[in-house]
């Protein structure tokens, strides 16, 4: 099976891009991100705090989370329930960084993503997939762009679903997010040694599906 990990801060592109490049591919997507915003969902809603080892590690075997392929996207299940646009609230998106640096959810969630790379021709993204998830992975992309850049496009996202949000709480959102990812003690957000560094700064959501697609295409010799 091929494997291609994607890693790369906030607000990078990660998810949109990789799934648009999986879909030319005709790989299995898959959004790491998705899974552990669906954990940080289940705390806040059992109301727990997302930085409570211990009430966070109680709460994960009552979480049952999965992930559907529907009309060619993945949506994902938290308690049998679509939650695919819940998870990417500003709650969410402020509790999920404290959420993904304990090591049991990041066990917990490990098994599920490791299987889906074993059964399917994958492109999956995150912040360690590269480093820890597939570290054999074939090829390995650490996809970035400007914090200002990466907020402008998180903001418009924001407004577009109707969220009333401030481009300055975007950014500082993201700056906060960035130092928690980088600074975290368990698998932190860092550069794989054998991976390619894409920054999209200034790109067009096309530019930047072409130049991954060629890219990815010329590494396996597709």
């Amino acid at each position: 099976m091929i494997q291609i990990a994607i890693d790369g801060p906030a607000g990078a592109g990660k998810s949109t891009i990789a799934r648009k490049v999986a879909a030319q591919l005709g790989f299995l997507y898959v959004d790491t991100g998705a899974l552990y915003r669906a954990v940080a969902l289940h705390v806040l809603r059992a109301g727990a705090a997302a930085a409570d080892t211990a009430a966070v590690t109680a709460l994960l075997p009552s979480a049952h989370i999965s992930l559907r392929y529907e009309n060619g996207l993945q949506e994902v299940y938290l308690q049998g329930e679509n939650v695919s646009e819940e998870i990417r609230t500003p709650q969410v998106s402020r509790a999920v960084s404290a959420v993904s640096a304990i090591p049991e959810v990041r066990e917990f969630l490990f098994g599920l993503q490791q299987q889906l790379a074993r059964e399917n021709n994958v492109i999956m993204d995150g912040r360690d997939i590269g480093t820890v998830v597939l570290p054999q992975a074939q090829v390995k992309i650490f996809l970035t762009a400007s914090p200002e850049d990466r907020a402008q496009r998180r903001f418009q996202e924001m407004q577009g679903k109707g969220q009333a949000v401030s481009y300055e709480t975007v950014l500082a959102d993201i700056r906060k997010r960035d130092e928690q990812d980088t600074h975290r003690a368990v698998a932190p957000l860092k550069q794989a040694a054998d991976a390619v560094r894409v920054d999209t700064t200034g790109n067009t959501l096309e530019e930047s599906v072409t130049r991954l697609s060629r890219f990815i295409r010329k590494k396996l010799g597709l």
